[in-house]
């Protein structure tokens, strides 16, 4: 059966931070047995053991380290291979999560039929699993994003909105009475969170820096959708961004204080250095910033 390169990326992810939980949770943004599971897989594949586990770390095997240069070698021919062919067709492919709406897009879109005419733009939303938006995989090149995000090294980003905090609550709930809801009020919620490994993002959606005791985690929500779904239904609450607050006669919306606002960002890969990545950035920065 032949490897697949996210298999290698799995295998390279461990072998660099020789730990699978640091490689799940930081670098790959998934559980620590699925990523057992796939470094199984490629060892069943190859036939050979790639890393030597203790109870405290993970060493690689003779054969690990003989892989590790070639399937780096490999992870980046195949993400220039992408490059290359994304370039060839003229499209930047962009990551989101939540709704982007703050007329971001028709700006955009407008200014790069200016400067770019032959590229086009394809959107693709991402799992909240993921707090890159699909930068840090590979799977988009540019993204509209929540920070923060995950201290790689390998990301860059510029924000173009700062927000503040609001609370989505079931029609129903004893605080849609209130114009304003104090945060003190909502330490006792049960809250609709981001998957654990969305790790700080899922911190600072839960206000986690600004309570004195954890948060009531009543269920985790993938998506934007599943996140309003859950809400309306009664299962918890949810803090959001002010420009994301969109009608729904299931779902109350009311302003927070006493939390720091949130920062969206237009996020890219360092190393990306593409004129339509650069054109796409600055012009989120000239849409949102002026």
């Amino acid at each position: 059966m032949d490897v697949r390169v996210l298999d290698l990326r799995y295998f390279v992810a461990v072998a660099e931070e020789l730990s699978f939980t640091r490689a799940a949770g930081e670098r790959l943004f998934v559980s620590q047995p699925a990523l057992s599971k796939q470094i199984r897989s490629l060892e069943k594949s190859l036939r050979v053991r790639l890393f030597d586990p203790d109870r405290r770390s993970v060493r690689l095997t003779a054969a690990g380290a003989a892989l590790l240069p070639r399937a780096r070698s490999i992870i980046e021919q195949w993400d220039e291979a992408r490059r290359e062919v994304g370039a060839a067709e003229s499209t930047l492919t962009v990551g989101f999560q939540t709704r982007i709406g703050r007329g971001l897009i028709p700006s955009v879109t407008s200014r790069m039929g200016e400067l770019l005419p032959e590229w086009r733009l394809r959107f693709r939303q991402v799992s909240w699993s993921d707090p890159t938006a699909g930068v840090g995989g590979g799977e988009v090149d540019v993204a509209i994003a929540w920070l923060p995000l995950p201290d790689r090294g390998d990301l860059t980003w510029r924000v173009v909105s700062t927000e503040d905090r609001w609370v989505a609550l079931p029609s129903a709930h004893r605080l849609t009475a209130a114009e304003v809801v104090p945060f003190e009020e909502l330490l006792d919620e049960p809250f609709v969170a981001l998957p654990t490994s969305s790790g700080e993002l899922r911190a600072f959606w839960l206000a986690e820096a600004q309570r004195p005791r954890p948060a009531r985690v009543a269920t985790e929500a993938a998506t934007s959708d599943e996140t309003f779904e859950a809400v309306a239904s009664g299962l918890g609450v949810v803090l959001l961004a002010s420009g994301n607050v969109a009608e729904r006669e299931d779902v109350v919306y009311r302003p927070v204080v006493g939390l720091p606002p949130s920062e969206l960002a237009v996020v890219w890969r360092a190393a990306d250095r593409r004129v339509a990545v650069r054109v796409f950035v600055e012009s989120c920065v000239r849409c949102l910033c002026a």
